[in-house]
């Protein structure tokens, strides 16, 4: 017989041997080695929790995930399904098995190579708690040795609870409630027979049996399990046979996994701020803005209609909707794109896009602060500008001219002309400011193109300067974080929002008034709409239809969406708003809940109906009239 064979089969049943004869003399000497605060370190430090807009837990950061529950929640067929894989003789044998490492030793012998394991469930606890993977014939003496000294200490039932909390299921989930929970979504103490098999079926390699990579591998591996649960008599036949039947059903991995983006984006930003030790086992609290219903209404709405597009433009159309409180700025809802899997990248606020005629209200409002009207007309019409030594000849979106209008009318139905002319009477210095004074960032270049939105901005930039006009002329800061709190609840950071007066009360309210007469029309169009209350938006589309925009807002929410390619290549021909970021805005809203249903205007204000050609007073029955305020 060889050396080789000699240290690979007879050597370890020599160590065994050895190992008991230690274990007795430790037990004499009364030891007591392990207690429960160590047994407890599985936790890794405690996981940061996050919560939602009402103060209820949304997810957590954690390095892996853990869910411990008492003994007497499990149910008995979970615990027969691990005793009938793992260790069927658990309430017999001391911490150790003689008798399986007798067995498993000849079977290791008879097949030349080692084939079946002897550890005990015990063993298994110590070995996760307590020693790494490393298979050296010193580990497992240590194993056994600490096993007989956990029997002594502690009951059979706490250590299979901790061995229940604690075994790996793969992917960073540990303990039968963390598995439960993610493959099924329901409570360990609902489980059926068929899924209280999958979980023994998983332990003994998690990555090669796990349910949700390897499902077909992982479905012979529980029916293997069913049929031992039945020879061991745990089961009867019939029972064995309807749970074989059962499929799977392992739960979608995206269920619970609602607003990825900005999971992401928070998980950035907490550790930038706190570092990623204290972040994932710190038991730090993180009170967000984000409402759960809204944002899986927004991510709903969104999807569809972009897969939508993509379908009918064959293009890679992606985008994103940022949704906040008109009168605090907090974030309700982020889509920051398609797909996070194919892409991390937030789009709500990283990406930097031409915003096109969402721009045009604050040219009207700078128009409006400089001593214009809205019921002042401009003559709507070809015009020719000379720039750098080039002749620019804009238009309007539909090529059409209407020859003379109001101010008013010029900005309901986003004229170029008129708005070009109105910027070149107020000056480019005057809307500059402006766009700053509701945090536009630029940057901005003094030429006759920024009427048209000829400046990038982010979607949260274009949401907090749109819900100026919302909010009564004040400014606020779209913000997704209030506060954090350490472990014992005390203060570690508050969010500080920047708040400012941009527009004057009776400009803002003036620029809204004229803001509803395009949504109107939007109702008369579309008659099922479903929205009770009043509303304000603005459309844009940049050059070549590269990217379209619509932003809108009731007194409760404002929400801006874009769409575009992400490498800024056109979308196609005639791509409008109307037909692409609107059904989304749209669909959203009929989903989001309004406290409020009219818009608060500067008392001092009064409506007046006017011609919307002639700026003329009118009767409401006149087919150009409008209502503005003055």
């Amino acid at each position: 017989m060889t050396a080789h064979f000699f240290k690979q089969h007879l050597l370890p049943v020599f160590f065994c041997v050895a190992s008991l004869v230690m274990g007795l003399l430790f037990f004499a000497a009364n030891h007591q080695w392990v207690d429960f605060g160590v047994l407890e370190r599985y936790a890794h430090g405690k996981p940061s929790i996050v919560l939602d807009c009402g103060g209820k837990e949304w997810f957590r950061f954690q390095s892996d995930r853990r869910e411990p529950v008492a003994l007497s929640v499990v149910p008995a067929q979970v615990i027969n399904a691990f005793l009938a894989s793992e260790d069927w003789q658990f309430f017999q044998h001391p911490g150790v098995s003689l008798r399986g490492i007798l067995r498993s030793t000849i079977t290791n012998l008879w097949h030349r190579r080692r084939v079946q394991g002897a550890s005990t469930i015990t063993q298994q606890l110590v070995k996760l708690l307590f020693f790494d993977s490393r298979k050296t014939f010193v580990r497992k003496l240590k194993e056994q040795v600490c096993s007989l000294l956990v029997e002594r200490q502690f009951t059979k039932d706490q250590i299979l609870e901790m061995y229940l909390n604690n075994i790996c299921f793969g992917s960073g989930i540990y303990g039968v409630q963390a598995a439960s929970q993610r493959f099924w979504n329901k409570d360990v103490s609902q489980l059926s027979l068929d899924e209280a098999a999958v979980l023994a079926a998983t332990v003994r390699l998690p990555e090669h049996y796990s349910p949700v990579r390897r499902p077909a591998v992982a479905q012979r591996r529980r029916d293997l399990i069913l049929k031992v649960m039945h020879k061991r008599g745990f089961i009867t036949q019939q029972e064995r046979d309807d749970a074989t039947e059962r499929p799977l059903a392992i739960a979608d991995q995206a269920t619970g996994r609602c607003g990825m983006h900005v999971r992401e984006t928070i998980r950035q930003e907490l550790e930038r701020m706190f570092g990623r030790q204290e972040l994932y086992g710190g038991g730090l609290v993180i009170r967000t803005t984000i409402n759960p219903a809204m944002q899986a209404a927004a991510e709903q709405a969104f999807c569809q209609q972009c897969a939508s597009m993509r379908e009918k433009l064959t293009a890679e159309i992606d985008g994103g909707l940022l949704s906040i409180d008109v009168a605090t700025g907090e974030i309700r809802a982020v889509v920051g794109g398609y797909d996070f899997s194919v892409s991390k990248f937030n789009r709500a606020f990283q990406a930097r896009r031409q915003v096109g005629s969402v721009f045009k209200p604050l040219v009207y409002a700078a128009a409006l602060e400089s001593g214009f009207k809205f019921s002042d007309t401009v003559i709507d019409e070809p015009v020719e500008l000379l720039l750098g030594g080039n002749w620019w000849r804009p238009k309007n979106w539909d090529a059409q001219f209407s020859g003379e209008i109001t101010l008013a009318r010029a900005l309901s139905q986003s004229s170029n002309i008129v708005t070009i002319k109105t910027l070149l009477m107020v000056g480019v210095e005057r809307v500059i400011a402006m766009a700053k004074a509701c945090c536009m960032r630029g940057p901005f270049h003094p030429y006759p193109s920024l009427a048209l939105g000829c400046v990038e901005g982010s979607l949260s930039e274009v949401v907090g300067m749109f819900n100026v006009f919302a909010n009564d002329g004040v400014y606020v800061e779209p913000h997704l974080l209030l506060w954090v709190k350490d472990q014992w609840g005390a203060k570690k950071w508050r969010c500080s929002v920047a708040r400012q007066r941009a527009l004057p009360s009776r400009v803002s309210g003036q620029v809204a008034k004229v803001l509803g007469i395009g949504f109107q029309r939007l109702r008369r169009r579309y008659m099922n709409c479903g929205l009770d209350v009043e509303v304000i938006s603005k459309t844009g589309t940049t050059n070549d239809w590269r990217t379209c925009w619509f932003v809108g807002a009731t007194p409760t929410v404002t929400t801006a969406v874009y769409v575009g390619r992400d490498d800024n290549k056109p979308m196609g021909a005639h791509v409008y708003p109307i037909r692409t970021t609107f059904p989304i805005w749209l669909e959203y809203h009929r989903r989001v809940p309004n406290v409020l249903s009219s818009f608060s205007y500067d008392p001092s204000l009064v409506p007046i109906t006017i011609n919307g050609r002639t700026g003329k007073v009118a009767r409401a029955s006149d087919v150009d009239a409008i209502t503005i305020l003055v």
